[in-house]
């Protein structure tokens, strides 16, 4: 009697856990949805969306995020330029190269990284970048490519620790299959290794993705934070994740609730990575 009542009880205790997510996630998507889709719909999605002008406390206030959606995706863009070529190349090598002694320091360095405040990354970047950046581009050094070297350079332990894991998970016997065929230890790993973790480090890129498109603190420092769609890459831009920090603090009315409309297109863009990443994983399972 006492062993059912323990096993039921667990039961329940497994069952909550398991639900409290999914109640997080239907909870904060009430809650964003409620409070920004109405004011979408009476700005107009078209003005909203496609609006070029961003001035909400003028006297004729106009609430266009197109500059912050193009500034999301070619900061977004240059952080996957800069930072996948990376992070799988280095997976490959703490996978199938690294010599143990380097990789008993290569693998918590890597980890660290990705536990490192994402204010002292912007704080770095601001120190060390941006005037790299003036002196080579001209400007502020606040700008696009600053940005995205500082978003490529966050992603890295995102994409590294999933890409080392999808590749060390392939049958050691797809290796030594290769091998036994007169292949080199290079062309094994690269040619048939590789290929067949394709579906988890392309896994791994979307997540990388959502991390870059997501983060506000660090690029808060070097973009320039500009409202206006950039004409070259030595320009400031402002992201959605940036223009909701910067001016949430002192909002009000009509800009407040533009505000939390401008964060239901941020999450609808969380949602389409996510339903990449889904339908990406769902093929790997059929294969």
């Amino acid at each position: 009697m006492g062993s059912d009542f323990k096993e039921t009880f667990m039961k329940y205790v497994f069952m909550f856990a398991a639900s409290l997510s999914v109640i997080s996630i239907i909870l904060i998507f009430y809650f964003i949805f409620e409070g920004g889709l109405p004011f979408i719909l009476e700005e107009g999605v078209t003005n909203f969306i496609f609006g070029t002008e961003w001035r909400p406390t003028a006297s004729n206030p106009k609430f266009g995020i197109l500059p912050m959606i193009v500034g999301s995706i070619i900061v977004t863009l240059g952080a996957v330029i800069v930072g996948v070529p990376v992070g799988i190349m280095t997976s490959i090598f703490m996978a199938h190269f690294c010599p143990p002694n380097l990789y008993r320091f290569a693998k918590p360095a890597i980890n660290m990284m990705a536990a490192i405040p994402s204010i002292v990354y912007g704080f770095f970047a601001l120190q060390v970048f941006v005037p790299i950046s003036r002196n080579l581009l001209g400007g502020t050094g606040m700008n696009i490519v600053t940005a995205s070297v500082l978003l490529g350079i966050m992603i890295l332990p995102t994409i590294i620790g999933l890409s080392e894991s999808s590749i060390r998970a392939i049958p050691r016997s797809y290796y030594e299959a290769s091998v036994g065929l007169g292949a080199t230890h290079e062309r094994s790993v690269m040619n048939v290794v590789v290929p067949a973790a394709k579906s988890g480090i392309i896994s791994a890129v979307i997540l990388g993705i959502g991390r870059a498109i997501g983060e506000t603190m660090a690029v808060i420092l070097v973009t320039g934070n500009q409202p206006v769609i950039p004409s070259g890459l030595n320009q400031g831009v402002r992201t959605l994740t940036t223009n909701i920090v910067l001016e949430m603090g002192y909002a009000s009315g009509r800009h407040q609730e533009a505000l939390i409309a401008t964060a239901v297109v941020l999450f609808i863009f969380i949602l389409i990575i996510n339903a990449v990443f889904m339908y990406i994983k769902s093929r790997e399972g059929n294969d």
